[in-house]
């Protein structure tokens, strides 16, 4: 099957570069409208999306995100493989601002969004022991060292709900007792979305600030954040566009992402309401 990359631009990245044949195009859900329209066009001969998370001038904040609708409309518009830019501090001394994080991992505790699109009258559970799909990561590692970015393979995401920053309580648990390497507001449930509707998804973590656990940074500072966030943006406009080159197609994807639902679905053919169903006709056709 032909690939097609849908890119989900997070702050400070609300367009790629390069695009030929380039259209904005509104997308209906089920679930609602999408963040904002999605610009759609080839990047070097490679079929190409992009979604920026929040809206253009940045309209929803980490909690209104309608995660649903945007995962939908990306599939719906033929993507196969999903890559999320988004800022995140870093709990780390060696990921520094500026450093870019390819993760593998999550901790979700995010609490006030809806994370799957199954639910009463048809019951699906798939597995996210693996989130993030093996090929894309490592086509997103190579495309960031190719442009001269300093990228970190592999780390723990903790989803916090926000849209506040960590208290230093809470910085300090999630470093020290918990392990993890940089803290965000958007990658779940978007991870888990994308499990469902069997899209190939990699996580870009572009590195604004150490959170508030670091005794020589102290808390967040938003002004500074936003003079990294320029920077960053700019690096990930130079990744993305180097991505379609490095992203062969590589035999079986070993992380089973287009097959995620293969034996998902719990609900038995004859219970499960047509209304529902028809709902996942999208993300879950291939297997109702």
């Amino acid at each position: 099957m032909d690939r097609m990359i849908g890119v989900i631009g997070g702050s400070g990245l609300y367009e790629i570069d390069g695009l030929e044949n380039a259209t904005w195009q509104r997308v209906e859900t089920p679930w609602g409208d999408p963040s904002d329209e999605i610009l759609t066009g080839t990047l070097q001969g490679t079929a190409m999306a992009f979604l920026p998370r929040h809206g253009r001038g940045h309209v929803h904040s980490p909690s209104t995100v309608p995660y649903r609708a945007n995962i939908h409309a990306l599939k719906a518009l033929g993507v196969t493989h999903v890559v999320s830019v988004s800022a995140c501090g870093s709990f780390r001394e060696d990921m520094a601002p500026g450093d870019f994080v390819i993760v593998d991992q999550f901790i979700d505790r995010t609490f006030a969004r809806d994370k799957s699109f199954f639910g009463t009258g048809c019951v699906a559970h798939v597995s996210v022991a693996h989130p993030v799909c093996d090929l894309l990561a490592e086509a997103c590692l190579s495309a960031a060292r190719a442009v001269g970015i300093k990228a970190h393979r592999g780390g723990t995401y903790l989803a916090m709900e926000g849209p506040q920053f960590s208290t230093l309580a809470e910085s300090r648990m999630y470093r020290d007792s918990w392990g993890c390497d940089v803290i965000g507001m958007t990658n779940m449930p978007e991870a888990k979305l994308a499990r469902e509707a069997e899209l190939h998804y990699a996580s870009v973590a572009m590195i604004t600030d150490y959170d508030s656990w670091h005794p020589d940074h102290g808390e967040v500072d938003v002004t500074k954040i936003i003079e990294t966030l320029k920077g960053n943006s700019d690096n990930a406009r130079a990744l993305i566009a180097t991505l379609p080159r490095l992203l062969g197609v590589n035999g079986p994807c070993a992380t089973g992402c287009d097959h995620a639902l293969d034996f998902a679905v719990m609900t038995a053919p004859d219970k499960r309401d047509p209304e529902v169903v028809s709902r996942l006709s999208v993300v879950a056709g291939r297997v109702l």
